[in-house]
């Protein structure tokens, strides 16, 4: 059976999804990740019907990385004989000012994304990776990078400059905009579900333990929340978000932290896990009754009320608003909460449909249609990488 294998890596997990090919139609035939590398590793995948296809734990010594999760991917994924890989595709989360498409990946492209690296250092190692070693052990195979940059690419200066010396955007100093696979896919589903809110202006909350607004116009993207490098706009688990840049200098000149140093924390060290002292993920948070857990909680609807006023005045008002991620598709709480805080643009919420995890969730007389739509990002790299190959023979 003719395939496309999708992969996207991260820090602590590797997911993958297998779709088979038929002509133009892609059927999604395994998803899976493994996850908990290095602490409490497991690899699960289920397949058509949701039934399980394995779902095997590893002492934290036989899976201590990301190199060694692929290696045990790759050797599961060897014992599914009916499939033929026609392409891999990745999820490459940076792709710098040279890259506003999928690309087929060769050894220059995959030198230029390295040189990204320290734009997202949490995600592009992670992501180059499994490229590397598909190259080493499958060099017939195609592969595929696409973008989370990629979405944003059609803002106009106004939107990507910084108020810095030109020279600097032209050497790609420039807002580029993250989770936009999340995007495009979320664009389309809306498109779908209710196209006049499509058509219109609407905002979707990307909300995940890496977290981000965008603000589209006929399903184009308009602004986002992120900028140069995935810190910027709404805190996150790990990463605080907007901050004052003053802040970075204070810590190398005043405090005589290095760059790594602040670099680890900034990225690592930061966010709802800096602020609440006790963890990074948000269930564990609400979960908590103490009382840093929800100030956390409290400055993420803040700042999240805050972004989304300032895209809806980019767009020059709302129609609808979109929840997504595992936090948006996932927890009623902070979906009523950040809604409360659209109030002021005519959002009502219906209490009964959040809580039962409704497509709409907002009431007949809201002035701004709300959302729930659950993200796929791995979809979307399917079909790139199915028209890339095809393009390209």
């Amino acid at each position: 059976m003719d395939a496309i294998l999708v992969i996207n890596a991260g820090s602590s997990s590797l997911k993958f999804q297998i779709f088979s090919v038929v002509g133009d139609n892609l059927t999604r035939q395994v998803r899976g990740q493994i996850d908990g590398i290095g602490v409490r590793p497991k690899l699960r995948a289920a397949g058509v019907e949701n039934e399980i296809l394995i779902n095997r734990s590893f002492a934290p010594e036989v899976v201590p990385d990301l190199p060694s999760a692929i290696t045990e991917t790759r050797r599961w994924l060897r014992t599914l004989g009916d499939f033929q890989f026609r392409a891999i595709g990745h999820r490459v989360v940076h792709g710098g000012p040279h890259y506003g498409g999928p690309v087929l990946i060769d050894t220059d492209v995959l030198s230029r994304l390295a040189s990204y690296q320290d734009l997202a250092p949490l995600h592009q190692p992670n992501n180059l990776a499994p490229i590397q070693l598909a190259m080493e052990i499958a060099p017939d195979v195609p592969q595929v990078a696409c973008f989370d940059t990629a979405f944003h690419r059609d803002h106009g200066e106004l939107a990507d400059s910084y108020a810095l010396p030109r020279s600097f955007y032209d050497e790609g100093v420039r807002r580029y905009g993250f989770h936009g696979l999340s995007y495009e896919y979320i664009a389309e589903r809306l498109r779908e579900i209710a196209p006049e809110a499509a058509a219109g202006r609407s905002i979707v909350a990307h909300l995940g333990s890496g977290a981000s607004m965008c603000a589209l116009t006929d399903g184009r993207s308009v602004e986002s929340t992120m900028g140069f490098t995935a810190l910027d706009g709404l805190p996150m688990g790990t990463r605080p978000g907007q901050l004052d840049p003053g802040v970075v200098l204070h810590l190398i000149t005043a405090k005589g932290m290095s760059a790594d140093a602040v670099s680890d924390l900034l990225y690592r060290e930061s966010g709802l896990k800096a602020l609440s002292g006790l963890s990074s993920d948000m269930r564990d948070l609400l979960d908590s009754d103490n009382p840093r857990a929800g100030f956390a909680i409290d400055y993420f609807i803040q700042r999240s009320g805050m972004m989304a006023g300032m895209l809806a005045a980019a767009l020059g008002g709302l129609d609808a608003f979109v929840f997504t991620a595992g936090v948006g598709e996932n927890s009623a709480t902070i979906r009523a909460r950040i809604a409360a805080k659209l109030s002021w643009l005519g959002a009502e919420i219906d209490h009964a449909a959040n809580e039962a995890g409704a497509s709409c969730i907002s009431t007949p007389g809201s002035r701004i249609a709300l959302f729930v739509i659950p993200t796929d990002e791995e979809q979307v790299i399917a079909r790139h990488t199915l028209a890339i190959v095809g393009k390209n023979g």
